[in-house]
């Protein structure tokens, strides 16, 4: 494989994910350094920073008598109502100050709409509403993508059978990658990728 068919996807390695954030994944420290060294090994190198509003939709705060982590129907379908998380322009929003984001070639911003949460680097959650990041790939003519950071069962997931779906070759790096796992989302998430012909590595 070329370096120059490949790119480095990075999802969401950010504050609010982080130990200490709104919404911090187990562990998310740990995986920083890594991918580091693998963002200095890449030829292309994409981050994604969710970018709520501070009444995103998606926010339990949003929903009078429901709680953080409930789930509703929305237009879209079924929304996790998550804790107040990723505010454009806050801390919590930053990519962590750790991160290599100078070597990034691109960043792509999501969730900033209001009345639609955002999982995927791809696609908005109603699976229509692109985010422009498939053009620019196939402006650069990348055919494979790696996939890392948060969280495994939901933005990486989504990502990563977007990507298949859309043609791409995809791998996703567990160890580059920590996850919520709600009510056994984890285990389900790393099955359909699997099922979805996405190679997940280390292979079980």
């Amino acid at each position: 494989m070329s370096d120059t068919h490949h790119a480095l996807l990075v999802i969401d390695l950010q504050n609010d994910f982080c130990p200490g954030g709104s919404l911090a994944v187990q562990g998310a420290h740990d995986i920083v350094e890594p991918i580091n060294q693998r963002i200095l090994e890449s030829n292309c190198v994409i981050l994604t920073q969710d970018w709520h509003p501070s009444d995103h939709s998606s926010f339990a705060s949003q929903h009078a008598q429901h709680e953080p982590y409930q789930i509703i129907e929305m237009p879209y379908g079924a929304q996790v109502l998550w804790p107040d998380h990723c505010v454009k322009g806050s801390h919590g929003a930053a990519f962590h100050h750790e991160l290599l984001v100078d070597r990034a070639d691109l960043i792509i911003r999501k969730g900033f709409r209001r009345h639609i949460d955002s999982y995927s680097a791809f696609f908005e959650n109603d699976r229509v509403t692109p985010t422009g990041l498939e053009g620019y790939l196939h402006t650069r003519k990348i055919e494979h993508l790696t996939i890392v950071g948060l969280a495994t069962d939901f933005c990486v997931q989504y990502s990563a059978l977007d990507a298949k779906q859309l043609g791409f070759h995809v791998t996703v790096d567990l160890n580059l990658c920590k996850g919520i796992d709600i009510n056994h989302s984890l285990n389900e998430a790393i099955t359909a990728m699997r099922s979805s012909g996405v190679i997940v590595k280390p292979t079980q």
